[in-house]
């Protein structure tokens, strides 16, 4: 049975929500207020929305820092009840006065890492690089509620012909390898790629590197099934991620220190090997949120020229160019399962044990 939040709200502006609403405890199924756009504000129908491990995080309310160390969904700004979800699909329901280019009915795409609107990063399109951010399922209502609020129409991209579910995951599992990827880029096509985690985000980014036409792509992951599934995904080496010497073996496979390390895991671990296999000049990309920290002789860093850098999702920018890699038939779409949204509770238990392969997609449709 859904719970009230708010008073006084007429039926008729009443959204259905799956929502923290205590941290670590089940989400609970709410009524919340419709929002009423205003200016150039899009409402949308939520139809699909993809479950992210950062929804993890948000749910469980903390980020592990190392060293014992936490970072709280209050430390970040986050307030509950809060309904999750970033990878969005919905139908235009209504515009504000100002809101141009979208019409009611219309099926869009939402980008949800929205900021200010008004900053430098806002206006130059890097709203992801906004200070003071207002993302959708971490600091306003997301893709688990029957409805959300797109700031403005240019952060809705048309999804054309592509499938809404796995059209869904482009907001940020899609965007979040795409832009990783375009860190490292441009590298001869032979010239060997290393993607720690072969989940969801792993399998994205070969699809990516194979739609770029990039061809020497080692995946590394501890389970023995998602490697193999990596290899049907079209990775050209494998390497068993568990235990110790994972950077020797990644050397072994590769034939030598690489150039480009991806971590989508992002944990110590992972960030050690990761690190240690690259050659001179290489470069470590950062990002999961899994947590913990990485220790590093400071003197080797200018003497052997390494580069480690952070990427956080991607911009409406690559968000554009990735939906048009997949409406011209270069990307291959990302396995989805998709389930009821009244479901979400199972699918972030599945995703927290490990059970996912590619991406569960909630569907307001979904029997």
């Amino acid at each position: 049975m859904a719970v009230s939040h708010g008073t006084n709200i007429k039926r008729e502006a009443i959204m259905r929500a799956w929502a923290v609403v205590e941290s670590g405890a089940a989400l609970q199924e709410i009524d919340m207020p419709t929002p009423e756009p205003v200016g150039s504000q899009v409402l949308l129908r939520t139809t699909h929305c993809g479950v992210c491990h950062s929804d993890l995080h948000i749910w469980e309310g903390y980020y592990d820092l190392g060293g014992g160390q936490r970072m709280s969904l209050k430390d970040r700004g986050v307030s509950l009840p809060l309904a999750l979800g970033h990878e969005i699909v919905g139908r235009v329901e209504k515009l504000g006065p100002e809101a141009t280019g979208v019409r009611v009915g219309d099926l869009r795409i939402v980008y949800p890492w929205v900021g200010c609107g008004h900053c430098a990063a806002c206006r130059s399109e890097n709203d992801n690089m906004c200070n003071t951010p207002r993302s959708l399922g971490v600091f306003q209502n997301g893709g688990f509620a029957s409805h959300v609020l797109a700031p403005h129409p240019r952060h809705l991209v048309d999804p054309g012909t592509l499938d809404p579910a796995v059209a869904a995951t482009y907001a940020c599992s899609g965007i979040t390898v795409f832009s990783a990827i375009k860190k490292v880029m441009p590298l001869p096509a032979d010239e060997p790629i290393v993607l720690i985690g072969a989940g969801g985000l792993g399998l994205n980014a070969i699809a990516v590197l194979r739609a770029l036409g990039h061809r020497a792509i080692c995946s590394v992951d501890i389970s023995d099934a998602k490697r193999t599934n990596a290899t049907a995904a079209g990775a050209s080496l494998t390497v068993d991620g568990a235990g110790e010497g994972v950077a020797k073996r990644i050397i072994a496979a590769c034939g030598g220190p690489v150039a480009a390390v991806i971590d989508m895991v992002n944990g110590t671990a992972t960030a050690r090997f990761g690190f240690d296999a690259l050659r001179k000049g290489g470069r470590l990309v950062q990002v999961g949120l899994f947590g913990g920290e990485l220790t590093l002789a400071l003197p080797m860093m200018p003497i052997r020229a390494l580069t480690v850098q952070g990427s956080y999702v991607g911009s409406p920018g690559e968000l554009r160019e990735l939906v048009r890699l997949a409406q011209e038939g270069k990307l291959a779409p990302l396995p989805v399962s998709v389930l009821p949204k009244r479901e979400a509770n199972a699918a972030l238990r599945r995703l927290h044990a490990g059970e996912v392969t590619g991406r569960l997609v909630l569907s307001a449709d979904a029997a």
